[in-house]
């Protein structure tokens, strides 16, 4: 029995330069079994949507270290609606204020993560927001 891989798309959003920390996720992804478009450094959202679409992925992680996330992060999940990827979910990684959190969560991105989370916690969250399995707290 074969089963289709989860496709996500790793990007990194705005002026930020520093990649270290999408590479490293990307790459545990993939040796998770997962199939990995990583889009490369300083993409507006309307590339990643576009390229969401393009690559009917399951999922987009945001790379976000500039502290533009309350920007950014909702003008992708705007893009990704109107292109009727609802479906799709949404993953924000880097420098995020504790505060910032709630309102992520409650504009529709499924995780938040910081600097030090566990790829291991970061591959489970995913798989399980693709498959539709509620995450133990």
């Amino acid at each position: 029995m074969t089963e289709r891989k989860i496709r996500v798309l790793v990007a990194k959003p705005g002026l930020d330069g520093h990649d270290r920390g999408a590479k490293v996720v990307a790459r545990a992804l993939r040796d998770a079994g997962m199939e990995v478009i990583y889009t490369g450094l300083r993409q507006t959202p309307e590339m990643i949507a576009e390229s969401a679409l393009q690559e009917d992925v399951d999922a987009v992680g945001l790379s976000i270290l500039s502290g533009a996330h309350m920007a950014l992060a909702p003008r992708v999940l705007e893009l990704l609606r109107a292109n009727g990827q609802e479906n799709v979910q949404v993953f924000i990684g880097g420098i995020i204020p504790d505060e910032d959190v709630p309102r992520l969560l409650e504009m529709g991105v499924a995780g938040v993560y910081g600097p030090g989370t566990s790829t291991e916690v970061i591959v489970r969250d995913i798989r399980n927001a693709v498959l539709g399995v509620k995450n133990e707290a």
